[in-house]
């Protein structure tokens, strides 16, 4: 979508510099902690476990930090029990947002995202409401000047992707959850780097936000649900203009 950005990207850019570093892995270690509790500790018995490892090396966690959240999930290390629960609301503009959080406290954490929400004068919404719009989808970003597009649509699609598209800077591929794996190895040996590589949510349909005001609220919003300690991603079919999103940088 020529002159427009979608959610993924966004976030890659606005997170590009995430104080970033720390947080991001926190999140990992507790998404790999509960995904090895409920499914084992040996990646190659455990898909999403795979899954996971793979989008801890394209954010460059390290391989100590990635196996010690396995062994706290799996019981070798101490950990506490944590428990996964979606949330989901509208942001303004219609936009529509999915959290998912990992939290050792559910009251604590339906209390803080509630409070976020009425922060910014936007509501939960029922679950189911918000999610059936959205699909479980592989999702790799590569930044578009490191690659030729002919070469890496030739790997990507070769591998089974559904689909690869500019997204500003950055390629998009898009894969069945299935195939995510298969791809993600084809381009680690084509030595493509991506910039984010993931089974992710991904919106039916994009809601375009052009008045620079209304797209700040929005993410200063996910930012907020972002830095609670038990948000572990904020999905959204939020689609910014390039030149407000350029705006916004500054």
């Amino acid at each position: 979508m020529s002159g427009h950005s979608k959610w993924k990207t966004i976030q890659h850019k606005k997170g590009a510099a995430d104080a970033a570093r720390g947080r991001v892995f926190s999140k990992l270690s507790k998404e790999l902690s509960i995904v090895a509790r409920a499914g084992g500790g040996d990646p190659d018995m455990n898909p999403a476990l795979r899954t996971l490892i793979v989008k801890a090396k394209s954010s460059n966690m390290p391989a100590d930090n990635v196996e010690r959240a396995i062994k706290k999930g799996t019981g070798e290390l101490a950990g506490g029990q944590l428990e996964e629960v979606t949330y989901e609301g509208y942001a303004g503009g219609g936009v529509a947002l999915v959290i998912k959080v990992l939290t050792d406290n559910k009251n604590r954490a339906a209390a803080e995202i509630r409070h976020i929400f009425t922060k910014f004068g936007s509501n939960l919404a029922g679950q189911g409401a918000v999610a059936r719009s959205f699909k479980r989808k592989g999702q790799i970003l590569v930044e578009a000047a490191t690659v030729d597009e002919d070469k890496l649509m030739g790997i990507a699609l070769d591998a089974g992707a559904d689909d690869m598209q500019r997204d500003g800077d950055m390629f998009e591929i898009i894969t069945d959850p299935a195939d995510y794996e298969t791809v993600a190895s084809a381009l680690e040996k084509a030595g493509v780097k991506s910039a984010s590589s993931e089974i992710t949510l991904i919106p039916d349909a994009y809601v375009g936000v052009a008045d620079k005001t209304t797209a700040a609220n929005i993410i200063k919003f996910v930012d907020a649900l972002e830095e609670n300690e038990d948000v572990q991603n904020v999905y959204s079919n939020l689609d910014v203009d390039e030149a407000v999103l350029k705006d916004l940088e500054k």
